[in-house]
């Protein structure tokens, strides 16, 4: 795989590209990213995705509701309010 380099052109508008205007990245964030990058797939993809157990969610294998209001009632009154389930 091709790695941008300065000179390189938007391959939709022709524009010339430049890396270093667009984003102030810090050193050490850069030195992390391109060490990842060297890193095989597989290894890439099983640091990705980070187990957190949710409360009362991950407590049972799993549960069935008769309607959608029934999940609706049971996410309001069971759930946590951080982790996003309740209504608008």
């Amino acid at each position: 795989m091709k790695q941008l380099e300065q000179s390189d052109k938007d391959s939709m508008t022709g524009r010339q590209i430049d890396l270093t205007d667009d984003f102030d990245i810090p050193g050490d964030w850069l030195e992390e990213f391109e060490a990842a990058a060297r890193r095989p797939l597989a290894t890439r993809l099983r640091y990705s995705f980070i187990r957190t157990y949710k409360p009362v969610l991950d407590d049972a294998s799993y549960r069935a509701f008769d309607t959608m209001e029934d999940y609706r009632r049971w996410c309001e009154e069971n759930l946590p309010e951080w982790l996003g389930y309740g209504r608008v």
